[in-house]
């Protein structure tokens, strides 16, 4: 057997064995299923023209995933792979880190460009307020000396570059678009931090909407001088195995950390592959102690969310 496809995304089945298929041979048989429906003769190049856009978006074993690519196999044969939203400006190299299994999580290296990071926080700074938690009883936002940052929501889908990002997201992760809840930019200033927690919820009242949060990717907007790490205090590996780990804060070697990098984002599952919540998921974000911290959360739930 092979590693599924998710595990190099961080995918919902990431971490499950599953057998290696071919995907061409995969994408022919859909294609044959496809033809009766469609009333077309089985001609391999009519088919694959015309479905392709819907076949080939989420084929893990294509790497650029970010422009229409077309190659010729043999005479009248094409491959078109659907374009997917730009963004803004450049990103360098994608590649995807495993960070753990247990919890699951993973770094999108470059996930997003410099001018798409600065394009949020301009979006934010005018209208951020301190930061709250969720009311376990009333699912409404209270005050807690857990959390001191400041931060605030973008609508879903308020503009193109917003609606590109949470394409791309729902592309990396195979999650809808429509299970995220709307982006949070949050700012932590010196000597600010997040107290570990969960994300998913103990509760019947907050999972009303969308049904329990499953995933969380966080996208780190800047780079921070000294601390302002993400840690998971109770992963079954710690960072002393990490190539960053002298650089890390005090707070950040006490467990599992991320170090913050921009562009960067860490996706990690609050649930396991058995659909039960994952008491490893634990996680803060260190103090500050030089510089400042800007970055973008997105919680992505089971059932779609109605924002």
């Amino acid at each position: 057997g092979a590693v599924a496809a998710a595990d190099a995304r961080g995918g919902p089945a990431a971490g499950l064995r599953l057998r290696a298929r071919r995907p061409g041979l995969a994408v022919r048989a859909r294609a044959r299923r496809a033809a009766p429906r469609l009333r077309l003769p089985p001609r391999p190049h009519r088919l694959r023209r015309l479905l392709a856009p819907r076949l080939l978006p989420r084929a893990p074993h294509h790497r650029r995933r970010d422009r229409v690519v077309r190659r010729r196999r043999g005479r009248g044969v094409r491959c078109l792979r659907r374009l997917l939203p730009e963004g803004l400006g450049e990103r360098g190299a994608q590649w995807t880190e495993v960070i753990s299994w247990e919890p699951r999580a993973f770094v999108y290296h470059n996930f997003l460009s410099k001018e798409e990071c600065e394009y949020l926080i301009g979006l934010a700074k005018p209208r951020m307020v301190k930061s709250t938690v969720v009311d376990s009883e009333t699912g409404k936002s209270k005050d807690s000396r857990v959390r001191t940052s400041s931060g605030m929501f973008l609508q879903r889908g308020r503009d193109k570059v917003i609606r590109a990002i949470e394409r791309r997201i729902a592309d990396y992760t195979f999650i809808p678009a429509e299970h995220g809840e709307g982006l949070q930019v949050l700012h932590y200033e010196v000597g600010q931090k997040y107290e570990p927690h969960f994300d998913y919820f103990l509760d019947e009242f907050n999972t009303k909407n969308g049904g329990q949060r499953m995933a969380t990717i966080l996208m780190y907007l800047s780079d921070v001088e000294e601390g302002g790490e993400t840690i998971f205090p109770d992963a079954n590996v710690n960072s002393s195995s990490l190539p960053w780990y002298n650089e890390l804060s005090e707070c950040a070697r006490k467990g599992l950390a991320v170090k913050p990098k921009m562009g960067d984002a860490l996706l990690f599952w609050s649930m396991k592959p058995d659909a039960t919540l994952d008491p490893l998921s634990l996680h803060g974000g260190c103090p500050v102690i030089k510089g400042n911290k800007w970055s973008s959360t997105k919680w992505l739930h089971v059932h779609e969310y109605k924002a």
